[in-house]
């Protein structure tokens, strides 16, 4: 395992369009997912230990963030043939025993993670409503642990702050966890 931080915040870069697959058995895009007020794009998988201990708190966010009018979709990119738990009846298991409030697609041939230049799991681009990059942050202080309940919601914040102004914060912690696992070539 790999521990990766992600870049800064490229404000303004527009979302890469998607259409992939979900483990709800359609189909979901860019335009599918996006809510009046924003979408936030998280590359996640279900190995990870970074992301295990913050999957909760990314579906409390992710709920709290619908409310707000902000879109959340979830991309599993990882090539699963070193990592059988991250493969499609995995996702499928997980995303129905969590009860994801957000579509959770397969990145099957990694062209999406690409495009949108993801490194890590977790790694999130937060975009506003115009889907100009606002946010590519930390959820929390969590790293392999979860951090203390009362810890500050770095993500929901700036996340906050983008369906109420279309900006997001300039100053932003970049998100860790394990490298994507790209597929040998």
């Amino acid at each position: 395992m790999v521990s990766t931080a992600t870049p800064l915040c490229a404000f303004g870069t527009p979302a890469p369009d998607f259409d992939l697959p979900g483990t709800d058995g359609q189909r979901h895009t860019l335009a599918s997912c996006r809510g009046p007020n924003g979408l936030l794009v998280m590359f996640i998988c279900n190995h990870c230990p970074y992301v295990k201990a913050v999957l909760d708190r990314i579906i409390r966010d992710a709920r709290d963030l619908a409310a707000l009018g902000i879109g959340c979709v979830a991309i599993m990119s990882n090539d699963p043939s070193d990592y059988p738990e991250d493969g499609w009846d995995e996702m499928v298991r997980i995303a129905q025993e969590k009860a994801f409030p957000f579509p959770y697609l397969l990145d099957a041939d990694q062209s999406v993670a690409r495009a949108y230049g993801a490194v890590c799991t977790p790694d999130f681009f937060g975009y506003n409503a115009s889907l100009g990059l606002q946010y590519r942050g930390r959820l929390d202080a969590s790293r392999k642990d979860a951090a203390p309940a009362d810890a500050p919601r770095d993500l929901f914040e700036a996340m906050r702050l983008v369906a109420e102004t279309s900006q997001g914060p300039r100053e932003q912690i970049p998100s860790i966890g394990c490298s994507i696992k790209w597929r040998s070539t």
